[in-house]
């Protein structure tokens, strides 16, 4: 937001009326909570689950792995702990193997198979067991159906399942063009029988093992190990079937190769990533079939969809993901997970062919293991999208330079860190001011304002909030011009490495907001901000660097305003971790003043306001974040369209830091916080999308 001309106004108007109605600072009291009564550690607790639906969830329980999503309320916290024994609504129970809170829920893993979300998700509850009887519930999964005496199925075979009738580019009566599969229903007899290392035979009269099992809505991709079936052999209306007696050829090692490929016209080898922590061992993704290699030209031209590549111990798969994550790649593989013993770091890959495609479904997106993206959240991998600017520390520069700490500005104090990361919101842009933190231009920090900003990361880091240092100079220093003879580009780059020789191993720090609303910079910026990036990667090669847009940062504007920003490719590389900053307000004015009290907003305003800047980024192939948005309380139009931008924002994991927060505030109308302590009407739509589930692994639109 402008404390300078055009929309200087919203900021010196709302923060001279705060300091001239508190000079000081309000203290600010969190919601309180209901005290749990933890006396009796036997008491059963029940839950509700989430109602979350989304490419991760259905009612509320995940898709691709065993748990549950619930709201983490104090009792829930004490309750759901790893070990403990919890009850679904059809009887069946599960001991928690692990819990993370994500904000304002919790989620919940338990052992066993995949929960069916249609049968045990919301609106029913999940509760703790409270005795020991109750650890001899329903089963897990119901027992597989037998075939009857006098069925057709032959001698030997314990249960056998019809194969769907499918027919298109990748099937053919129901079986697998590409590598021996075939799709069933997904009964849960099926479920039941069909299991990795089960021995079926098919209508061709073949034993094969099931390498592999994957539910697709209502039913189950089964696939095996050997050739590919005959679709005309093996298909529809024949059926699959276990195999109830014992095996006559040799089991196959795990994931075993496919039939050889003919030799390659080149063929690229590197090695993997030498990466082991809650997603990775020896460089290789724990949660399905995938590895990690450094992402230089010739692996990215060598590793692609569709290539075959062989393995430490010969095997070879099909490539149906990879992803760029900074200076890495992820690659991902057919079949099941790959053994770290066998496949792992200090072993090679090689590409050896790059024909062919493959369309199976690929795997989600795994993070960037050199750098776990800052703006992530614990447990379940997803971005921070929606935070707060916590302003107070970037309050009367236009009274005063450097200023009185405590007269014309001030830092947040821990329970506003405290009162966002309750609700959600954990990602703060905290801005502060270049005289204050370097008074004289070329010379060290000023430590006391160091020491204020480095409790203030703090505070976050003891509520688990992430930071977005924001410079808040608009291109200026004691307002003169960035780049001009009294304020040399080495000057800013040198201040911003100095700064990030002082946090670069802080734990809360998200990234480098380098300027906040740059404006009038006669063409300099392109140029001041790439100096000062790179002088940040010198010290700090991993987090985020936040770049905002000249003409203010407006979002709508904002291509054309910034033609030249990423001219260099050194701004285009996402090996540089690079997020593109822009700032958004409905007020016809664009300025976020909001001066006509009567003025209605369109539903989409938000949308079609961001879009341009959205788009430029998809163009470009860059990530963005919006610094700044914010709406006044007086108008419930602005609410529904700030609610529709949100979740537009959200479909395009692209973080959003709402203006304003923080102390001193007094009445101003986009505020959260307020000398009253008045109902802030913007709070539940924020609280409802900082809840709500994403599939985001980094900030987008660039994935």
């Amino acid at each position: 937001m402008s404390i300078n001309v055009f929309s200087g106004a919203r900021k010196v108007l709302a923060a001279s009326v705060a300091m001239a109605a508190v000079l000081g600072t309000v203290a600010v009291t969190g919601e309180a909570h209901a005290a749990v009564n933890t006396a009796s550690a036997a008491a059963a607790f029940t839950s509700p689950i989430n109602k979350f639906n989304s490419s991760d969830f259905v009612n509320g329980i995940w898709k691709t792995t065993a748990g549950l999503s619930v709201p983490a309320t104090t009792a829930s916290i004490a309750a759901f702990k790893p070990g403990t024994y919890i009850k679904f609504a059809d009887g069946q129970v599960r001991k928690i193997t692990k819990v993370f809170k994500v904000g304002v829920n919790l989620s919940v893993y338990v052992d066993g198979a995949l929960l069916d979300g249609k049968k045990v998700g919301a609106p029913k509850t999940v509760s703790t067991v409270s005795s020991a009887a109750d650890t001899s519930p329903a089963p897990v999964v119901p027992a597989p159906e037998v075939s009857k005496p006098g069925s057709e199925a032959p001698s030997g075979i314990s249960y056998s399942a019809s194969i769907n009738n499918f027919s298109n580019s990748d099937w053919l009566n129901g079986v697998w063009r590409k590598s021996p599969g075939v799709s069933i229903a997904a009964t849960d007899a099926s479920k039941s029988a069909f299991k990795v290392g089960v021995a079926v035979k098919t209508a061709d009269g073949k034993t094969r093992k099931i390498t592999k099992v994957q539910q697709v809505g209502s039913n189950l991709s089964v696939f095996m190990d050997g050739a590919a079936l005959d679709g005309n052999i093996a298909g529809a209306p024949n059926k699959l079937a276990t195999q109830s007696g014992s095996v006559s050829t040799p089991a196959p090692a795990p994931n075993p190769a496919p039939t050889p490929t003919p030799a390659p016209e080149t063929s690229v080898s590197s090695g993997l990533n030498n990466y082991t922590n809650e997603h990775w061992v020896n460089g290789l993704w724990r949660q399905s079939a995938g590895f990690t290699i450094a992402a230089t030209a010739a692996n990215q031209k060598s590793f692609v969809v569709g290539a075959s590549v062989k393995l430490a111990d010969g095997q070879v798969r099909k490539i149906t993901k990879a992803q760029l994550n900074g200076s890495n790649m992820s690659v991902f593989l057919d079949g099941a997970t790959l053994d770290s013993s066998r496949h792992g770091y200090p072993k090679t890959v090689s590409v050896i062919s790059s024909s062919g495609a493959v369309e199976a479904p690929a795997p989600a997106p795994a993070p960037n293991p050199e750098i776990t993206p800052p703006a992530g959240k614990p447990g379940d991998g997803s971005v921070r999208l929606v935070g707060v600017n916590l302003s107070a520390a970037g309050f009367g520069a236009h009274v005063a330079l450097p200023g009185v700490y405590g007269k014309h500005y001030s830092y947040p104090e821990e329970s506003y860190y405290k009162k966002y990361a309750d609700k959600g919101m954990d990602l703060v842009r905290l801005p502060f001011v270049w005289e204050r933190i370097q008074p004289k231009l070329n010379t060290s920090l000023d430590s006391a304002e160091l020491a204020r900003l480095m409790q203030s990361l703090d505070f976050a880091q003891k509520h688990g909030v992430k930071v977005i240092l924001d410079l808040h100079n608009y291109y200026r220093y004691y307002d003169k011009l960035i780049g001009s003879k009294d304020v040399p580009i080495d000057s800013f780059a040198g201040v911003w490495k100095q700064i990030a020789q002082k946090v670069v191993n802080h734990p809360a720090v998200d990234g480098y907001g380098l300027m906040n609303e740059p404006y009038s910079t006669n063409g300099l910026w392109p140029q001041a901000a790439e100096a000062a990036a790179k002088a940040i990667r010198t010290v700090d090669g991993k987090r985020w660097i936040y770049i905002a847009g000249d003409r203010y940062s407006s979002a709508y504007h904002f291509p054309k305003y910034n033609t030249t920003l990423v001219n260099s490719p050194w701004m285009r590389d996402p090996k540089n971790n690079l997020v593109y900053e822009a700032h958004m307000y409905l007020d016809k004015d664009y300025s976020g003043n909001y001066a006509d009290r009567n003025e209605k907003f369109a539903a989409n305003l938000g949308v079609e306001r961001v879009k341009p800047f959205v788009e430029w980024l998809k163009a470009n192939k860059l990530r963005g974040y919006i610094g700044e948005h914010g709406v006044p309380d007086f108008s419930p139009s602005a609410m529904v369209a700030m609610d529709n931008l949100l979740s537009y924002l959200r479909q395009n994991c692209i973080p959003m830091t709402y203006w304003a927060a923080g102390p001193w505030w007094g009445e101003y109308v986009l505020s959260l916080d307020t000398l009253s302590g008045s109902y802030r009407p913007q709070l539940p739509i924020l609280t409802k999308h900082a809840a709500a589930a994403n599939s985001c692994t980094s900030i987008g639109p660039l994935q």
